[in-house]
């Protein structure tokens, strides 16, 4: 597959490289470059997207999207489009579970509910979630040059990415511009109009829809039927009015039918790559640095190998979490150095689910982080099997404790597997608060938590509660949503509405 990707995306990259000059001469460059950023051209795009290996090569440019440019290749601070490779500041940081190690810089707003409309960090993650569904809509436009046989299938591929783009914008920013095709700068009104969040989750769900139907199972590192059932069954329990029913066929489809797995160790899940519990990831590759990212070096505080001091910090709370509940996961999620090792409850540690390639943190005193730590390998995973053994329970659950069997079977598949008993273990109950305590001891470090208390209803008095403890006076539930980039506003002459703060 990253034989196959570099192929493809020289060829795509000399395109972009061709395009975004010719289109200099036909638009105007500041008028929709952020919320449209590809060309509007159609005289370099239907040059470009003229065969099947074309339109492919425009669907792989959408992966390259997603997987973001490397800071250490880029290192400024402007817009860069870091696509995932920032994600963990928008959502881990902004939930209870880990903050960065500094207040100094922007990075530092997240964790303390201080993030303003010009944040750089933000404003990057909404560019690169629309850089993802632009390329998505310009592929789209031009499907049918694709041969007959693959037009289903790179249709359904091209809209999986743009609902999960949709969907990570809509449950972080709110409402938000919905487009569907490619525009230009004269179409500003669609550009720049915020829609309600309920036409956003209907347009996910249909695009979804398709990847149900048209998509298969033969890769986990592009869209597969498995990883839109599952992105969809996360969108039934999330959209305004849960759709618990769907959600739970969907669940039950992946398990019956997908042929997916438990690694039977926790550790082999994020270094056994593309493994049988993976069902969504996006590849790095290490020591590239045009296709490795930096995220990994910057989880690290105690011998710090990033460019920062120290990011995603294990807040205690979770660690306290991890003690209790995590089982055989703790010590293959989190580690403690130095005079932090030596406490009950950990105040620094580090996350060690992506240690760069290389890694070596067998001496607690000096750990070691390979030649290239900056760019790493690790692959980012997106959707994983007990993830969707825990929303099987979820579904089942329906907001409410349960004693239904099936809803404490999935649960106990992923506690099980933790090292729990699966007799004397096993609850006659299944609570909403243990199924949130096994999704963060299982899911942390994956960005799923902040999402996961939104969409149990619980955000508000959890973080505000966690925000009380850690003196963030800042912290309202205004802050649940990220504010609307402050230079889009700018760019829409007012028809771009702020969140209120």
């Amino acid at each position: 597959m990253l034989i196959f990707k570099k192929i493809v995306m020289m060829k795509y990259i000399k395109f972009l490289i061709f395009a975004i000059t010719g289109a200099t001469f036909f638009t105007s460059c500041d008028t929709d470059e952020f919320l449209n950023p590809l060309p509007d051209s159609v005289i370099v795009a239907e040059t470009f997207f003229q065969n099947d290996e074309d339109v492919l090569s425009g669907i792989i440019g959408i992966y390259d999207a997603i997987q973001g440019v490397n800071e250490n290749t880029q290192s400024s601070a402007i817009r860069f489009n870091r696509g995932v490779q920032l994600e963990y500041l928008l959502t881990e940081h902004r939930s209870d579970n880990t903050r960065s190690r500094t207040l100094e810089g922007s990075r530092a707003d997240f964790h303390r509910y201080i993030v303003q409309a010009d944040n750089i960090q933000s404003e990057d993650y909404y560019q690169s979630m629309y850089e993802i569904i632009f390329r998505a809509n310009n592929v789209l436009q031009y499907i049918e040059n694709a041969n007959a046989a693959n037009i289903n299938k790179y249709t359904a591929e091209a809209k999986f990415l743009r609902a999960y783009a949709y969907f990570n914008l809509v449950r972080l920013y709110g409402a938000v511009p919905l487009v569907t095709r490619v525009v230009t700068s004269e179409e500003k009104e669609l550009l720049f109009t915020r829609v309600a969040i309920e036409q956003v989750y209907e347009q996910i769900v249909l695009d979804l829809k398709e990847g149900v139907t048209y998509l298969n199972n033969t890769y986990k590192s592009r869209a597969s039927k498995a990883a839109a059932q599952g992105i969809l069954a996360k969108v039934y329990l999330t959209q305004p009015t849960p759709n618990y029913a769907g959600a739970k066929q969907l669940c039950e489809d992946i398990i019956n039918t997908a042929g997916l797995e438990l690694q039977a160790n926790f550790r082999d899940v994020f270094y056994n790559e593309l493994n049988n519990e993976i069902i969504f990831a996006i590849q790095y590759t290490s020591g590239d640095p045009l296709e490795s990212q930096g995220f990994s070096s910057e989880f690290t505080s105690y011998s710090r190998q990033g460019r920062q001091d120290g990011l995603n910090i294990v807040n205690p709370n979770l660690a306290e979490d991890f003690i209790n509940f995590g089982g055989n996961r703790t010590e293959a999620s989190y580690a403690a150095f130095g005079d932090d090792a030596s406490l009950p409850i950990p105040e620094q540690a580090e996350i060690i689910k992506f240690l760069p390639t290389g890694s070596d943190i067998s001496d607690t005193n000096l750990p070691t982080y390979g030649e290239q730590p900056g760019n790493a390998g690790n692959d980012w995973i997106i959707l994983r099997y007990s993830d969707i053994l825990l929303l099987h329970a979820e579904a089942i659950m329906q907001g409410n404790s349960t004693s239904d069997s099936n809803a404490i079977d999935s649960y106990m598949k992923v506690k099980t597997r933790a090292g729990f008993d699966p007799v004397t273990d096993r609850p006659a109950v299944l609570t909403i608060n243990a199924l949130l305590v096994e999704r963060r001891v299982e899911l942390a470090f994956e960005n799923h938590r902040f999402f996961d208390l939104l969409r149990f209803g619980v955000a508000h008095d959890v973080l505000g509660t966690h925000a009380t403890i850690k003196g963030y006076t800042s912290y309202n539930i205004r802050r649940l949503l990220l504010p609307i980039p402050a230079r889009e506003i700018n760019l829409s002459d007012g028809l771009l509405t702020q969140n209120p703060q």
